[in-house]
């Protein structure tokens, strides 16, 4: 097994990319839905692009990947094309999911992106489904399921960990812990301070890393991708982050310690890291600056077309419904 060294210069530079995508998205979905553009339920995971971004690099176009309900930015992370998202969840037939999933239930197998759920902890056993389909077929894939901190209190945790070390599946669970279980605070609902230690009862690494550092990610994500594919097991990594918003766009976030979110928003990683990758000169000013202008213009660009694309026909309420039987 080969864990690599570090992110080179230009992983660094894509890891930003995919950081800035990230952050500009969710900016302007959320300026959208208070101009009354977008009638969607929002779960903001601004804070959290450093986790996707970082960890995802490691990853192939046929890895797999199953995320949660705040998981838009871990499907632009690993490749969902805007335009697809934008029609999506402005219910759209073009959408990725014919405009029928919304922002809660978006796919895209093309990328590896398996499914986006709405119940809590699910990702978890159904990456594990996947996980044992490429261990039989031998096809060196890895699957990914992210989950919240609270996810890890309720059973599909447990049941998962102990089923992928027992078959030594290649899958890792990825836990953003973002210091809240919707509106309940880590510490009132989790009786462990790291979820990490956790792995342990099941024989598996856990690793407890700083997700608000790119490098860190980036390093803790490579060397369970390299256990995984080397026919080692899976890996428990809890990422360290904070929310910047509440559980639903536009809740009274009234439950999070208001100086605690002021010191996390004082020291968002974006900015931080823009500024590392110039002080090392890994990156230039104008070189980010272009990147940042790209992105905005492709998000703008996504969100007008879908605009003017039309709506799924009324016949499509019963499609996908039921599967044909030969």
């Amino acid at each position: 097994m080969t864990i690599p060294n570090g992110p080179d210069g230009p992983t660094q530079v894509e890891i930003f990319r995919r950081m800035a995508l990230l952050k500009a998205n969710d900016d302007y979905t959320r300026k959208m839905v208070t101009g009354g553009k977008l009638f969607i339920p929002y779960y903001s995971y601004r804070g959290q692009e450093v986790i996707p971004a970082a960890a995802f690099v490691n990853l192939t176009d046929q890895d797999y990947l199953c995320t949660i309900y705040r998981g838009i930015h871990d499907l632009l992370a690993k490749g969902l094309p805007l335009p697809l998202l934008w029609s999506e969840i402005a219910g759209r037939a073009d959408g990725a999911c014919g405009g029928k999933g919304g922002p809660m239930h978006l796919t895209y197998p093309e990328k590896g992106v398996m499914v986006t759920t709405g119940i809590v902890g699910s990702s978890m056993p159904i990456a594990n489904g996947l996980a044992w389909g490429s261990q039989l077929s031998g096809d060196g894939r890895v699957a990914v399921a992210t989950f919240g901190d609270a996810a890890s209190n309720i059973g599909a945790f447990h049941e998962s960990l102990n089923m992928a070390s027992v078959w030594k599946l290649p899958v890792i669970f990825l836990c953003q812990n973002n210091q809240f279980g919707e509106h309940t605070p880590f510490a009132k609902a989790t009786s462990c301070e790291k979820i990490a230690d956790r792995a342990a009862a099941y024989g598996m690494p856990g690793i407890h890393v700083d997700g608000n550092d790119p490098v860190a990610m980036y390093n803790a994500m490579a060397e369970a991708v390299a256990r995984a594919r080397a026919g080692e097991g899976p890996t428990l990594i809890e990422a360290m982050t904070y929310r910047f918003h509440g559980h639903v766009f536009g809740d009274k976030d009234e439950y999070m310690d208001k100086e605690v979110k002021a010191k996390a928003i004082e020291n968002d990683p974006y900015p931080r890291f823009r500024a590392k990758l110039i002080a090392d000169g890994t990156a230039t000013e104008d070189q980010l600056a272009k990147i940042e202008t790209d992105i905005q213009a492709e998000i703008e660009a996504a969100a007008n077309a879908a605009w003017d694309a039309p709506f799924p026909d009324v016949s499509e309420l019963t499609t996908d419904v039921y599967g044909e039987v030969a």
